[in-house]
């Protein structure tokens, strides 16, 4: 389950809102609670509210889906999430990305020539070291402190392309993918793409995930409704009319019976997980999924 961290109200009671999402989510059938990185947005900064979920949760793995590591420096940002999965006892898996923002990357004052698979490479390179204690900065000490995991925690790689997955093979756990149509026979696809690479690599199974916006309602058409007005704001360096004509074929809408089928489908095509996206701020709507999720277990 996704924190609604993207969405424009997420701050209407200070941080009440979140802290509720995130104690409501560890206390039901979730397996992991999850939350994005945006710059030029108004959302949470990640790694500050990766040490708040830490201190907010027991049980539920914490998921970012996903940090660009070009916006960061590879040295802190090694440092921030080793700190991050020792707060959570080790409970931290890391979606990296690219990113498909230009505007995060001038936020950030990040060189836009770096947004590339490459550019992700290298930094997550970098990271590895510092977390297998190797002195990366000439200090005196080696930069900690220790993940949990020896060698780091687990990490996915966020993306929808062939490409990306292949290149990731060499240093990534599993795929943190996205599904913006529901279409399974996409996903599977993807999914045989991470399964050939990671074997051709030499690695274990990859870890396969993908993601969804959702919104439930009682057949109504409310929730095509809520999705539309959540993706015009979060899609907001897109042209409207480009949204617009995204809006009724994107993410899940419908009812209860219908989001049991589509995540039915999604096991059956070897998810490990799906991640649930929010489209608003109503932590009523984390108790209805979870008596979906929990009939399914």
């Amino acid at each position: 389950m996704t924190l609604p961290v993207m969405e424009p109200d997420v701050w209407a009671d200070g941080p009440d809102t979140l802290e509720a999402w995130t104690r409501a989510i560890d206390a039901g059938p979730f397996s992991s609670l999850c939350f994005g990185e945006r710059m030029a947005f108004d959302n949470p900064e990640t790694l500050t509210l990766l040490g708040a979920v830490a201190a907010w949760t027991s049980r539920v793995r914490l998921v970012t889906t996903v940090i660009v590591p070009q916006l960061h420096d590879p040295v802190l940002l090694a440092k921030s999430l080793a700190t991050g999965d020792q707060l959570s006892r080790g409970r931290l898996t890391v979606g990296f990305g690219v990113g498909g923002r230009r505007e995060d990357y001038r936020a950030a004052g990040a060189d836009p020539g770096t947004q590339t698979m490459r550019g992700m490479a290298e930094r997550v390179a970098v990271m590895q070291r510092v977390w297998r204690g190797e002195n990366v900065t000439g200090a005196t000490l080696p930069v900690g402190p220790p993940p949990v995991r020896v060698g780091g925690p687990e990490l996915l790689v966020g993306t929808t392309g062939p490409k990306t997955i292949r290149s990731a093979a060499a240093w990534a756990d599993g795929l943190a993918g996205v599904t913006l149509d529901l279409a399974a026979a996409g996903v599977a696809d993807l999914f045989d793409v991470a399964r050939t690479a990671w074997s051709e690599a030499g690695r274990s199974a990859p870890r396969l995930t993908t993601s969804f916006w959702v919104a439930l309602d009682d057949g109504d058409g409310s929730g095509r409704t809520q999705i539309h007005r959540h993706l015009r704001h979060y899609m907001n360096w897109l042209p409207v009319d480009l949204v617009d004509a995204m809006a009724p074929t994107t993410g899940f809408a419908g009812t209860a019976a219908q989001l049991r089928d589509v995540l039915a489908t999604f096991a059956d095509l070897g998810a490990d997980e799906v991640h649930l996206i929010p489209t608003d701020t109503d932590v009523d709507q984390v108790h209805r999924l979870a008596d979906i999720v929990g009939d399914m277990s």
